[in-house]
C-alpha cells in the first residue's frame, strides 16, 4: 500500500503543532503580561528560531513566565473539548494537538529546569523550586500521552496500514502553509 498520505498527514501536523504550539505558549505569556500590568516589548515568532516573548516591565514576573505553559496546554484543550462535544469532524487532530502541547510544554519546563534555560529559568530566578519544575513536568507529560493514547489508527497506524481520511491531509498541509507562511510573514 502506497503509505504517501499517511506520511504527508503526520508529517505536516506534527510541523503545525510545534508551530502552533509556540503560538499558544507566547500568547499565554502575552496574556499573563497584559492581566498584570506588564509591557509586551517583542514577540519573536518565526518558524525557524524558538520563541520568545519580552516583557518590560514585569511587575509579576512569575504569573508571566507561568502563563506561557498553562495557557499553553489549557488553549489548545479547550479547543478539543469544544470540537469534541460539537462532535465536529477532525476531532482527533485536535486531541493530538492538545497532547503534544501538554508533552512539549511538560518537557521543557520539567527539563529546562536542570540547566535553568528560557521559562524554567526565569521560574526559578524567581523564587520557584526545581521540585515544582519537575512536578508541572511530571504531570503535564502523561496527561499529553493520554490524550494521544488510541488515535494512531487515525494517522494510518496499527490496523489502518496507512489509511487516512484524504480531508485531513488537506487540512494538515493547510493548517501548517498558513501558519508557516504566516510565521515568516508577521514572525
Amino acid at each position: 500500500m502506497n503509505h504517501t498520505n499517511q506520511y504527508c498527514l503526520i508529517s505536516t501536523f506534527l510541523l503545525w503543532c510545534w508551530l502552533a504550539m509556540m503560538v499558544v505558549h507566547e500568547s499565554g505569556h502575552v496574556l499573563g503580561a497584559l492581566v498584570t500590568g506588564g509591557t509586551v516589548n517583542e514577540v519573536i515568532l518565526h518558524p525557524f528560531s524558538i520563541s520568545r516573548t519580552d516583557v518590560s516591565p514585569n511587575p509579576m514576573p512569575l504569573v508571566v513566565v507561568w502563563a506561557g505553559p498553562l495557557i499553553g496546554c489549557s488553549l489548545p484543550t479547550g479547543l478539543w473539548l469544544m470540537l469534541h462535544f460539537l462532535k465536529l469532524p477532525f476531532v482527533y487532530l485536535a486531541r493530538f494537538f492538545a497532547g503534544f502541547c501538554f508533552v512539549a510544554n511538560g518537557a521543557y519546563v520539567a527539563v529546562g529546569a536542570f540547566e535553568a534555560i528560557g521559562d524554567p529559568g526565569d521560574m526559578l530566578r524567581h523564587g520557584n523550586h526545581l521540585w515544582q519544575l519537575i512536578l508541572f513536568g511530571s504531570a503535564a507529560i502523561p496527561i499529553g500521552f493520554l490524550l494521544w493514547h488510541g488515535e494512531g489508527d487515525k494517522f494510518g497506524l496499527g490496523k489502518a496500514n496507512g489509511h487516512v481520511d484524504f480531508n485531513a491531509v488537506y487540512l494538515s498541509i493547510a493548517l501548517f502553509s498558513v501558519t508557516f507562511i504566516g510565521m515568516l510573514l508577521f514572525g
